[in-house]
């Protein structure tokens, strides 16, 4: 993968519904047929296929040959800490100000004093023919701008501010009396502002991914986390998905609301996976105990960046498991379970990245410093299957623009394409071979 391609997927993502249609369009191209969950699904072998839910989450396979003997699954999620709009033109000292709400855990000064803008989706009304439908719109300009308080009004700013979000994250849109924010999203929508019912629109951070050190060697841009591993595995799989052990369908996911919970019906907490899953099998022809023992021979990435070892707080991080951004994939792993490592899932993941000549480096939170979750031990609950956490290095995650390495990128693509091209078979309860 070329990190142009990475560059692109970023850029466009600008929300959860801007990320599906991204990934939608690259599955598109490779031949991939769209079905809709409402509808019914003839499933043909050797063939490609994905589906969305809430526009903002998508679940991508390939129908093996001859039967499915198990489920060779790479997830991750679309979303990334941002400010959703709840209301607009609020008038505030001679301005216009949006009414925003934070979600998810960010980091809320990096959001400050940085060209904003607006994306996600319109519901609109069609009088015509009595139907509802979405649109996504991308105001796609340098538009809003939360203003930070200059110094001379707070001399204490450098000593530690803490942020009220109601008072001081608020964008400013514009002067007292300019042109409604709700007629530029219907512009952009291509319709009349009185046919727009409701919409779910973000900020985003306007800044474009670009490369940075002496040769290139780390990139800046937002939304690094997850997309990079959502883009990386999808590349992966992509790449991979044809040549794959013919009695396992390859399967590529990417859940909505990872930032909050996951517990929504799109997220990796809801049924959507399993709902698939059991659809697909109802689809083709299958012997009793079919999804029992697919489930058995199934094997689960969980893919969620991981903090790189930070140069200026270097005693956050554990100093037995240093993480370096350019040291190759991660494998996460937590005794309290909040990543879905083991013994004996990491080893079978660091056999085909050392099959396929990945680097494999590992990271642990210090035992006196709790760190966050991901995905995985939430999916595990409807999907009780082998799994294991991995991510890529990057610093600043949460904040509007975030750091990590280019050579990682190209690594985690060439790891999730070996793991869709092993044969990996369960011999019994933690015996496997990976040919």
């Amino acid at each position: 993968m070329e990190i142009q391609q990475l560059f692109d997927f970023l850029a466009r993502s600008v929300s959860p519904f801007h990320a599906v249609q991204t990934a939608a369009s690259l599955l598109d191209a490779a031949g991939y047929a769209r079905l809709e969950e409402a509808g019914y699904w003839n499933l043909e072998p050797g063939h490609g296929y994905y589906t969305t839910r809430n526009e903002s989450s998508l679940i991508a396979w390939r129908v093996p040959a001859h039967g499915i003997g198990g489920w060779r699954i790479a997830a991750s999620h679309s979303d990334s800490p941002a400010w959703r709009i709840k209301n607009a033109d609020l008038p505030a000292a001679g301005c216009l100000r949006l009414n925003v709400e934070g979600y998810g855990g960010m980091i809320m000064h990096s959001w400050m004093d940085r060209p904003l803008s607006a994306a996600g989706r319109v519901l609109v009304r069609n009088e015509a023919d009595g139907t509802l439908e979405s649109r996504l719109v991308n105001l796609d300009r340098d538009l809003l701008v939360i203003p930070s308080l200059a110094i001379h009004m707070d001399r204490t700013v450098n000593d530690g501010h803490k942020y009220n979000p109601q008072v001081e994250m608020q964008p400013l849109y514009g002067p007292a009396g300019a042109r409604p924010f709700a007629a530029l999203v219907a512009q952009a929508a291509g319709v009349d502002p009185a046919d727009m019912v409701d919409w779910d629109l973000s900020l985003y951070t306007r800044q474009a991914p670009t490369r940075i050190g002496p040769d290139g060697e780390w990139f800046l841009s937002p939304r690094i986390d997850d997309l990079e591993c959502a883009a990386t595995t999808l590349y992966g799989f992509l790449e991979a998905a044809s040549e794959t052990d013919s009695a396992c369908a390859p399967v590529w996911a990417m859940f909505d609301n990872e930032e909050v919970g996951s517990s929504t019906r799109q997220g990796a907490a809801s049924a959507f996976l399993r709902d698939v899953l059991d659809r697909i099998l109802d689809a083709v022809p299958h012997s009793a105990q079919a999804m029992q023992r697919a489930l058995a021979n199934s094997f689960v990435l969980s893919a969620d960046n991981a903090h790189a070892t930070h140069p200026s707080y270097a005693d956050k991080s554990d100093p037995a498991n240093p993480v370096r951004m350019g040291g190759g994939v991660v494998v996460k792993v937590n005794a309290s379970q909040k990543y879905t490592t083991s013994g004996l899932t990491g080893a079978i993941f660091k056999e085909i990245c050392r099959k396929n000549n990945v680097p494999v480096q590992q990271f642990a939170n210090r035992a006196d410093l709790p760190g966050g979750s991901t995905l995985g031990n939430l999916l595990s609950h409807t999907l009780p299957v082998p799994m294991v956490d991995i991510g890529l290095a990057q610093l600043a995650m949460h904040s509007a623009v975030e750091t990590a390495a280019v050579a990682d990128a190209d690594a985690m693509v060439r790891a999730v394409a070996g793991f869709y091209r092993v044969h990996l078979r369960a011999l019994g309860d933690g015996r496997y071979t990976l040919e």
